[in-house]
């Protein structure tokens, strides 16, 4: 297939790459930062916690899991094909994971993922930090759209994603596993351009 040369794919292969993850700041005193190997205790904890578990059914059993994960997110940026953050406040604390998945440079697009720990639930931390991955994505990262999705019974990631700035798209039937079997999930994409209601 041809395509007219006004088409050029949105993210040039080696674009991504060619320097180092960035870390982000969000609103308030949030900052994503790459994984780092003390942050294991952190996430070991995080995915012991019910709903983290409820909704992510990947999930590491060991610190030498962890390792690998942080080995694995590494590699992921290195091929263009995602990056994974540690969402930190205050002198480093990790309160929360934000993931970008799925990169598809010719497209333009990534998936994006996160969860928050407990004790930072319902100060606005996935939005915030959500809104910082999508900006700096859609803007010093050239993508063109970002998308997630979510069961239709989690309802604090569906806010999450709205507050974001995610526009829900849709329902895909039936389209993945949790701990009680296959559930419905809502679609939300942003696009660059869109505003952001935050």
């Amino acid at each position: 297939m041809r395509f007219p040369p006004s088409t050029p794919p949105a993210v040039p292969a080696g674009t991504l790459a060619a320097g180092p993850q960035p870390t982000l700041t969000a609103e308030g005193d949030l900052v994503l930062r790459p994984w780092e190997p003390a942050d294991a205790p952190a996430v070991l904890a995080a995915y012991q916690d019910p709903e983290i578990r409820r909704w992510h059914t990947r999930r590491p059993e060991s610190r030498e899991q962890v390792l690998d994960w942080f080995a694995h997110f590494h590699r992921t940026w290195q091929q263009e094909t995602g990056a994974s953050w540690a969402v930190t406040r205050g002198g480093g604390e990790v309160v929360g994971r934000m993931v970008m998945g799925g990169v598809d440079l010719h497209d333009g697009v990534a998936s994006c993922a996160y969860w928050v720990v407990p004790a930072a639930r319902g100060a606005g931390v996935a939005p915030r930090a959500l809104r910082a991955l999508s900006a700096w994505a859609l803007g010093d990262g050239r993508l063109h759209r970002l998308w997630l999705d979510h069961s239709i019974h989690n309802g604090a990631s569906c806010r999450v994603a709205v507050k974001a700035g995610f526009r829900l798209e849709g329902t895909s039937r039936s389209a993945a596993i949790h701990a009680d079997g296959r559930h419905d999930m809502h679609v939300h994409a942003r696009v660059r351009g869109d505003e952001c209601a935050g």
